[in-house]
């Protein structure tokens, strides 16, 4: 793991041609945490392959284990949960640390809260900043208690409800984090918990749930779409095979597309529909990007994704799309740099709330990096034509700024740099050695680390 306690570690990414390869990227990281924390209330063993083994998710199985489910790696790749069934988490003995992770702790939340428990749940700095909220407000509901640090944030110590009532709630935003939260305090609530949606948001943990055998209805009307599960049945160990994630296959695509004389393959990658709206976006602006080998793993479609460098056009990207892309706005927003015309993006709010405020830190970055750029509350333009480059990007201590920027230096005239790229680790350990193996020429800025 990267040690966040030490000193920074700058990064810098300089101009290539042709990159080239067949790789795979890791496990899908929204898969990796619901598969620990489902099998740590199903009854048996269920067993994980494919996990992402990242900073992030590694602090989701610690969390599990100290909430009394029993899990561990077997050394072949292979994780196995034995769980304690719905409604018998115990208090742990120490804090849950769930470092850079926002899904970790908000869906742990809601895991906890219908357990007559109590938990103190900390993070690192960066998520310490991030508010909690949006989380607490719905689960609140069901009797849940939160003592929390000022502005709803970490750390916070939270009493799970000791008679927990069912909950109706409409989503005020669209958040997958939210949502899940609430159906997993539905588990252990008796009747029947129902979430409420106006825009979709990426499904997996009502697949993964209906897979674990969860009661659980999913319904279209015309007030949005309506998730109802009843309470306090037990789900079932499962075995769960992880594909490979979107968010990440991501920066591999792109740098294709926008370095010349490239052809990349990323193998094994999930297609739900609910996150696949960055490749249809990059399609519409003119991508060659083509699914090949499309199957069925675990519960999921999957498939080999291959992308050649492109000319790409900008164009308007509908706030409709924002909830099956909203990770993927600062890749994509590195694409627009290199696109012809200006591509404007919106329903961007949930961006003021990621590991940093993420929209505030991509216009930063593309402006540093001479990229024309306006913003809103809830939206961005970005004039294309190339990045100059040059610039050093503060990433706020967020893995995907890093990793965007890094990708954005594969193409521009003068070398990018970020100021930290310890935290790349908490979603995609072996990025720069996945990536120079493709062709890249990312490594430590000498110059910098010298000074």
């Amino acid at each position: 793991m990267a040690d966040h306690s030490s000193a920074a570690s700058p990064l810098r990414s300089r101009k290539v041609r042709g990159l080239k390869g067949r790789i795979r990227v890791p496990g899908d990281k929204s898969m990796s945490h619901r598969a620990l924390m489902f099998g740590a209330v199903a009854v048996g063993e269920t067993v994980i392959s494919g996990l992402l083994e990242a900073e992030d998710v590694i602090n989701t199985a610690r969390a599990m284990a100290a909430l009394g489910a029993t899990v561990r790696a077997d050394g072949s790749g292979v994780w196995r949960v034995n769980g304690v069934g719905v409604g018998g988490l115990q208090s742990p003995d120490e804090p849950l640390d769930f470092g850079n992770s926002g899904t970790g702790v908000r869906l742990a939340m809601g895991l906890m809260a219908t357990n007559p428990i109590t938990a103190l749940c900390i993070g690192d700095a960066s998520l310490s900043k991030r508010p909690m909220n949006r989380v607490m407000t719905p689960l609140a509901l069901f009797g849940t208690r939160f003592e929390a640090s000022e502005g709803g944030r970490l750390p916070l110590t939270l009493h799970g409800a000791r008679e927990a009532v069912p909950v109706t709630y409409v989503t005020p935003v669209a958040s997958a984090q939210v949502k899940s939260a609430v159906l997993l305090a539905g588990l252990n609530a008796p009747g029947t918990t129902t979430v409420i949606e106006r825009v979709a948001t990426r499904d997996h943990t009502e697949k993964m749930l209906t897979a674990f055998g969860a009661d659980l209805m999913v319904e279209d009307r015309e007030d949005g779409r309506h998730i109802s599960l009843t309470g306090q049945r037990e789900l079932v160990a499962q075995h769960i095979d992880v594909p490979g994630d979107p968010s990440s296959a991501a920066f591999p695509l792109v740098a294709a597309l926008i370095t010349e004389g490239s052809e990349v393959v990323v193998e094994n990658i999930m297609l739900n529909p609910t996150r696949t709206g960055l490749f249809l976006t990059l399609k519409e602006m003119g991508a060659d990007l083509t699914i090949e080998n499309r199957r069925l793993a675990g519960g999921e479609e999957v498939g080999d994704i291959r992308a050649r460098s492109s000319h790409l056009r900008g164009i308007r990207v509908p706030a409709s799309r924002s909830a099956a892309m909203i990770d993927e706005y600062p890749i994509l927003s590195v694409a627009a740099a290199f696109a012809e015309g200006t591509t404007r993006m919106e329903g961007l709010e949930e961006l003021r709330v990621k590991e940093s405020d993420r929209l505030a830190a991509v216009v930063e970055g593309l402006q540093v990096n001479g990229v024309p750029c306006m913003a809103g509350p809830d939206w961005l333009e970005v004039t294309g034509g190339g990045a100059p480059g040059g610039g050093e990007v503060l990433t706020h201590m967020d893995h995907r700024i890093a990793m965007s920027f890094l990708i954005m230096g594969m193409a521009s005239r003068f070398a990018t740099a970020v100021d930290d790229g310890r935290f790349i680790a908490t979603s995609f350990p072996g990025f720069l050695e996945l990536m120079n193996g493709l062709g890249g020429l990312m490594g430590a800025d000498r110059a910098r680390v010298k000074a």
